[in-house]
Order: C-alpha cells, then structure tokens, then sequence
C-alpha cells in the first residue's frame, strides 16, 4: 500500500485541479468575473491552510527564497521554479522510485 501512496496523492492532486476548473467554468458561465473567483479562491485556501501555518509550519525556506531574488532576479527565480520537475525527476532516478530503461 505504501508504494501506491505517491500515485493515489498524485490521482487526488490532479482531480482538485479538474473540480476547481469546472467550478470555475461553471461560476464564468453565470457571469462571475475571473478577478473575483481568484480572491475567492485565495481566501479559501488562506482559511484553510492558515491553522496548520500557525501551529506546525517553522520554515525559514520563503525567507531565503527572497534573499535569493534581493540578490539576483525575479526572473532567476521563476526559471529556477521550471527546473523542479527535472530535479524531481533526476532525485527519482537516484533513489529508485523510477527506473530508467
């Protein structure tokens, strides 16, 4: 069971990114502008992951993440963000979780 863990995160993962396009899509359809379905949606998500912010995450990553982009480019960074599917990628080859033919 352990190992369809990824698969079953990555299945759930992809079904909320679907739901949320087709609540999206239904919502536009009704005349809702696209500006205030992303508030709305970032509200949302706010709720929901600001508990879980206050108690359990200690995390100094988004603060160097800015000192990152103070010293060199926003552009840099977001560059650097399309990378992290290949790095994920390579770190599967290394510990086996993909094996490459």
């Amino acid at each position: 069971m352990d190992k369809f863990l990824p698969f079953i995160g990555m299945v759930v993962a992809i079904m909320a990114q679907t739901g949320s396009m087709i609540l999206n899509k239904a919502a536009m359809s009704k005349g809702t502008n696209e500006y205030i379905i992303v508030v709305y949606a970032n509200a949302l998500s706010a709720l929901i992951l600001l508990p879980y912010i206050l108690i359990f995450h200690r995390c100094s990553s988004q603060i160097f993440g800015n000192i990152g982009i103070a010293y060199s480019s926003p552009t840099l960074a977001t560059a650097m963000l399309n990378l992290v599917p290949a790095f994920t990628f390579i770190l599967a080859i290394i510990f086996r979780y993909r094996l490459h033919d």
